[in-house]
């Protein structure tokens, strides 16, 4: 019996148990992993094709030697199968499925409109707060610039509520007029209701229309002789200009639409989306999903469109640039999902075909650059064996580095590379739990090592697959430290170099260190470079864990313990002495001189030290 034909002798015994109705299936592993998650409009139907069909290509037949079981789940209508198939694929990312690496959320600009001074800012995730959204936006940097122009020119607030309501003079941005400063009453709530309204109508493509507005508030206000809000009015019309010479403005004319475009080549994929809105290019990002290398690009973007849209806002219009199996149903799916009418379409002809031709050309031009960085991490790979002797390929590595001041805050931190650079995914930072290693960097390193490979071995919370190298900041000490948890951990196999900087620690003279030898390299050295990067980016996280864990430190105080002292008056008492112990040792007189401490909450304050 062909290994496979296990895999077809269990969907078989599942055959008679199967309702014929639509919903999702899934092929589970002997460990328990998810190797597949498939959708069906009619269950034992698509489950008999794996039993009947005798030449299946070699990506099943490997899935089908793997399957020990299968587990159903039915749903009403076969647009609910298509949503859960993506919900389940993006939950347990099957290894064969194709795989759209999505783990965020694009952001968008929020107006607010509950309280009489709305905020103008960036947001994202969930929309739960009363307001107008717009968006998506590629980058955060694209809905910045639309931020920083909508303050040029409509001067809306964009400090939050808490800081808002205890000013008592205008901050920087009212005097480089960015702000028309509402904290203090610089503007009536009516007139700051209207630029409200202008910038919601900018965002939405209508500039031209406040513009003209704007021109006959000017002309009112010089008329009046109140040139002090005609100059104000001017200078809004003066930067309404700029933004508008400088807007990307589409020739294809799109009003609400998503232009996706994919290119294939040496067994991966790019897909390029563009998101257009109110006429506008609001930016675009490039996706690398993860598939066989034989998969077909109709396949792969028929995948891409249903996983992406599975947690994000769907516009009126999405153009592919492929013919997809699957458009009828998604546009059902997507329509009742989003309770409006959704189009799929093929561009084929006109503005769109060069606007999806655009798309395309920026999918390969992407594709082409990971294609080169990942075939340069492979010669760097091979580089770093060669000049070490190591026994072992090298496809992925993990950097070791810790931080702590003066044994405080005590974070150890764990960065990872592969062929395709940073995998952030694969970033740990760890706190140091045994109180005598917080001032001992050996203890650190040892303590956050035996940790992180422990649950590697036990194979519980999410363990982290082993690497092929690591790479630690430290001398021979760091490294004897290292090589004896990782023997003592079974672990001989896995090979350790550390990296020292010099006696004057200046960056090209560092030492290395691997299996009892010193090593150096010649300062221009490509190899050099690339474990110093890996190193100063474990520097960089291990700095920044350290940095977030004192912050909340500093945020829990003795201050806390006081009832009636909120953030605003802990944040006062803080600036004013420099620590809680110094807000200890204070006079009665002293805190009662602290702005925003009246006499009542001071004298709460003294007591609480000194009762």
């Amino acid at each position: 019996m062909k290994s496979f034909d296990l895999g077809k002798q269990i969907i078989k015994k599942e055959l008679p148990l199967t309702p014929k109705s639509p919903g999702v299936y899934r092929m589970i592993n002997h460990k328990g992993d998810v190797l597949y998650v498939g959708k069906a409009k009619n269950l034992p139907n698509r489950l008999k094709s794996y039993v009947s069909e005798k030449n299946h290509i070699i990506r099943t037949e490997r899935m089908l030697s793997q399957t020990h079981k299968i587990e159903i789940t039915t749903t009403s209508n076969e647009s609910e199968a298509l949503l859960l198939e993506a919900n389940l694929i993006k939950k347990f990312k099957p290894k064969f499925n194709i795989l759209l690496k999505d783990d965020k959320s694009f952001p968008f600009i929020y107006i607010g409109n509950k309280n009489k001074w709305p905020q103008l800012r960036k947001h994202r995730g969930k929309k739960d707060k009363e307001g107008f959204y717009f968006g998506p936006f590629a980058s955060a940097g694209s809905a910045n610039w639309t931020i920083k122009m909508i303050q040029k020119i409509f001067q809306l607030r964009v400090c939050d509520d808490a800081v808002f309501k205890n000013r008592s003079r205008p901050c920087i941005l009212y005097q480089i007029k960015r702000c028309s400063g509402p904290c203090v009453g610089y503007i009536e709530e009516n007139e700051y209701k209207t630029t409200v309204e202008d910038a919601i109508r900018f965002v939405s493509g209508k500039s031209r229309k406040i513009q003209k507005n704007l021109s006959e508030q000017m002309e009112k206000a010089s008329e009046e002789l109140d040139f002090e809000k005609a100059t104000i009015l001017r200078d809004r019309i003066k930067s309404l200009n700029i933004i508008q010479s400088s807007q990307r403005i589409n020739e294809a004319n799109l009003v609400e639409a998503d232009v996706i475009a994919g290119y294939k080549e040496s067994g991966k994929t790019c897909v390029q989306v563009f998101f257009y809105r109110s006429k506008q290019n609001w930016g675009n990002q490039a996706f690398f999903p993860k598939h066989d290398p034989d998969e077909n690009l109709k396949n792969i973007m028929n995948s891409f469109v249903a996983q992406f849209y599975e947690n994000k806002s769907v516009p009126k219009s999405i153009i592919l640039s492929e013919d997809i199996k699957e458009k009828s149903l998604l546009e059902k799916t997507l329509s009742q999902k989003e309770k409006k009418n959704i189009n799929i379409s093929v561009a084929k002809k006109g503005s769109k075909l060069k606007v999806i031709n655009q798309a395309i050309k920026n999918a390969k031009d992407s594709l082409n650059r990971k294609l080169y960085e990942s075939q340069n991490n492979k010669v760097l790979f091979e580089e770093v064996s060669k000049k070490f002797n190591l026994e072992t390929n090298i496809n992925l590595i993990e950097v070791y580095d810790n931080s702590h001041i003066q044994g405080t805050d005590s974070v150890g931190a764990l960065i990872t590379y592969g062929e395709e650079g940073f995998i952030k995914k694969r970033y740990r930072k760890f706190n140091i739990k045994i109180e005598k290693n917080k001032q001992d960097d050996y203890g650190m390193m040892k303590e956050v090592l035996y940790r992180r490979f422990k649950r590697t071995i036990q194979e519980k919370d999410n363990f982290l697959t082993f690497p092929d190298l690591i790479l630690i900041d430290g001398g021979k000490g760091q490294y004897s430290i290292a090589r004896n948890v990782m023997n003592e951990l079974g672990l001989h196999d896995i090979p350790i170099i550390a990296i020292a900087k010099g006696k004057n620690r200046n960056s090209g003279n560092e030492n290395f260190f691997y299996n009892g030898k010193e090593y150096k390299f010649e300062k221009n050295d490509p190899t050099l470079f690339f474990l110093q990067r890996l190193r100063d980016e474990a520097h960089r996280f291990a700095i920044s864990a350290h940095r977030s864990k004192r912050k909340r430190g500093i945020k829990k105080s003795l201050l806390d313990q006081i009832n009636g002292i909120g953030l605003i008056r802990k944040r006062a008492l803080l600036n004013h002495f420099g620590s809680a112990r110094a807000v200890e040792s204070a006079s009665l007189d002293e805190i009662k001189s602290v702005e925003g401490v009246e006499e009542k909450v001071a004298k709460k304050i003294y007591n609480f030290f000194h009762e």
